[in-house]
């Protein structure tokens, strides 16, 4: 696992009383349109101009929830959270127990699916709302560390008065986003909440190395689920022959036959049975088998794709639509590949790994990094994209979807690329 930055609210030897109230301060001039005593950290100024641009209450009311109990239960069982249950639970309920916390746990919408801790401090969070069935993002109830976690994409601590709403003053936060490891979707966000003066901080390393030990789980649940399914695969592709892959829904290859093996092919959003062009094999037709599908190359070649769409307007599910004759199909990105295609689309002559790296990472020197990442968005989509330089096919249109203020509603992983 790669290292993420941990943006912890508290600086290094720095009083929490003192920081508090350095910290009201500066909300206050903020509000009030005064000059500022000091700048909050980025990730809370982007925020509190998120807010500013909606327009949010900063008294604002205590939050109400929004889902009924069946809603709720269909939330928690469509979330792909509650294999994470156990592993979460195991970690972190004895801790905030004992820290007089409580562990939240949200889906990828905001909304809080359970909560679980401290019963002082629950009664606490039920003066806020903060109750299962409400909704936490932020344009519900202004900056806090699930809600900006999930527009960050990253982990986050949030401290008294870096709330944007006066009534979670008294409150700190620790959140982390959980991710699933088939397909890299955001599936929800962790975290350990409990009064301001309980903050510390080591709480949201510890947060954020539980979800990173559930994610494990998670993958060690879907390596144990492909093994089965390849077990099935392999007698299957002996008696079919010919070119045929088996790979289950989220596109992982469990078997291959007369194909060089790879670990996954991108797959369309609602796959069906039938013809389909796939970027990494051309045209194919396909079939479902259980716990997947048998994927068959077609002797006779469908004509490449002649359109793709690129489109970032939501920043949680920036997608790829590639058209051609064989037809159309839309598969989800990670925001970090979008944001490599989106770059590739402002360049159409291509770019050198040392300009991409410098467009990503604003340093031509990570080279390594973006090959890396090259050689996956290859594998997904050869069909499409070039090397020497990087960059999409000559012959085919590339149309970008933008949304009309990249910094109100892109995370700042994407955004750069995207203003620039």
């Amino acid at each position: 696992m790669g290292q993420r930055d941990l943006e912890a609210a508290l600086p290094a030897g720095a009083d929490p009383r003192r920081h508090a109230r350095v910290l009201a301060q500066v909300h206050e001039a903020a509000l009030s349109g005064r000059k500022l005593p000091s700048r909050p950290r980025p990730v809370i100024d982007a925020s509190w101009q998120r807010m500013r641009r909606l327009g949010l209450d900063p008294d604002g009311r205590a939050a109400a929830p929004v889902l009924t109990f069946e809603q709720l239960e269909a939330r928690r069982r469509a979330s792909g959270l509650a294999k994470a249950l156990p592993v979460l639970r195991g970690g972190l309920i004895s801790l905030a127990e004992q820290a007089a916390h409580i562990m939240v746990i949200a889906d990828a919408g905001g909304a809080v699916l359970w909560r679980d801790g401290s019963a002082a401090v629950r009664r606490r969070a039920d003066g806020l709302g903060f109750v299962e069935g409400v909704d936490w993002q932020e344009e519900a109830v202004g900056t806090n560390a699930i809600g900006t976690a999930l527009v960050a994409r990253s982990p986050l601590q949030v401290y008294s008065a870096e709330h944007y709403v006066r009534a979670q003053h008294s409150w700190t936060c620790a959140a982390a986003p959980l991710h699933d490891p088939r397909d890299g979707r955001l599936l929800g966000v962790v975290d350990l909440s409990g009064p301001a003066s309980t903050v510390h901080a080591t709480t949201l390393a510890l947060v954020d190395a539980v979800t990173r030990l559930a994610e494990a789980q998670l993958r060690t649940s879907h390596l144990t689920e492909l093994e089965r399914l390849r077990g099935f695969a392999v007698p299957l592709l002996a008696k079919v022959g010919g070119r045929a892959v088996v790979a289950d829904e989220h596109g992982w290859v469990a078997a291959a036959a007369g194909l060089a093996p790879v670990d996954r092919v991108a797959l369309p959003t609602g796959l069906g049975p039938g013809r389909v062009w796939l970027p990494a094999y051309g045209g194919c037709s396909v079939e479902p088998v259980p716990g997947g599908w048998l994927i068959r190359l077609t002797d006779n070649e469908a004509a490449p794709p002649t359109r793709v769409v690129l489109d970032v307007r939501s920043p949680r599910e920036p997608e790829l639509t590639v058209a051609g004759a064989a037809g159309t199909w839309t598969h989800r990105l990670s925001p970090r590949h979008a944001e490599v295609l989106y770059v590739l689309a402002s360049h159409r002559d291509g770019r050198s790994a040392s300009e991409l790296s410098a467009d990503l990472f604003g340093d031509a020197g990570r080279t390594v990094t973006v090959r890396a990442e090259m050689s996956r968005l290859r594998r997904h989509f050869g069909g499409i994209l070039g090397a020497k330089p990087y960059r999409f096919a000559d012959d085919v249109e590339v149309v970008v979807r933008r949304p009309p203020d990249p910094e109100a509603v892109l995370p700042h992983s994407l955004a750069p690329a995207i203003r620039g």
